[in-house]
């Protein structure tokens, strides 16, 4: 083949060659913006360490949750009773109005919740010539079966609430009043105890006993 001939050939295939103008744009174009692309890729990792990170204080803070939680056990029971967290609180007092022949026993309690049932019972002990003279208490007193009674050596005053009715949130005193043998009268052994029911349905109960020695005046 003669110089002339391959001549004629590189010219035919370079009139013949038509280049691909979209590819060149399009590798033109990705070689414009392949800086920018970089930093994107960079703020993706970030933001899916961060989606981690926020993920894993997230899975975190449920663990603390779940490890703080009381357990349904006797741990759970121990708390549900104790004066922070049950809604019903007592407390048991001689009357300072007392006096050397008679006295008036006071149960106090205070209810954080409504209460669908309610029983208070006051025991006083037969010191020697105990009777009752009459009882009282805060709210209604068609509210209430009340009773007295004397079993076991002690004068028992009893109020329960009547079905359908209820004991707004608040503080209330039911009492007892009674006769005793002349002198100061050692109330140490008396009792007493309020417990009820929630209108969700739970169970609270308090109780306990007096100081040693009752009020005197007069």
């Amino acid at each position: 083949m003669s110089e002339e001939d391959v001549r004629q050939r590189l010219r035919a295939a370079a009139d013949a060659h038509r280049p691909d103008r979209a590819r060149m744009l399009a590798r033109v174009e990705r070689g414009l913006h392949e800086p920018e692309r970089r930093p994107a890729v960079g703020w993706v990792r970030i933001a899916a360490l961060t989606a981690g990170a926020a993920g894993a204080l997230a899975v975190g803070g449920f663990a603390v949750g779940a490890a703080l939680r009381p357990d349904p056990g006797p741990q759970q029971r121990q708390v549900a009773v104790s004066p922070a967290a049950d809604p019903l609180w007592a407390d048991g007092s001689v009357d300072p109005g007392s006096n050397a022949y008679w006295a008036q026993s006071n149960v106090t309690f205070k209810t954080k919740s409504q209460l669908t049932g309610l029983t208070v019972e006051l025991r006083v002990a037969q010191t020697g010539k105990v009777n009752s003279t009459g009882r009282w208490r805060s709210l209604p007193a068609t509210d209430f079966k009340e009773s007295v009674t004397e079993r076991d050596g002690f004068l028992v005053y009893r109020w329960v609430l009547r079905p359908g009715r209820t004991v707004p949130v608040g503080e209330y005193v039911f009492a007892g009043q009674y006769n005793h043998a002349e002198g100061g009268r050692d109330a140490g052994a008396d009792r007493y105890s309020v417990s009820g029911r929630t209108g969700g349905g739970q169970r609270v109960s308090a109780g306990g006993d007096f100081a040693p020695v009752s009020g005197r005046r007069g």
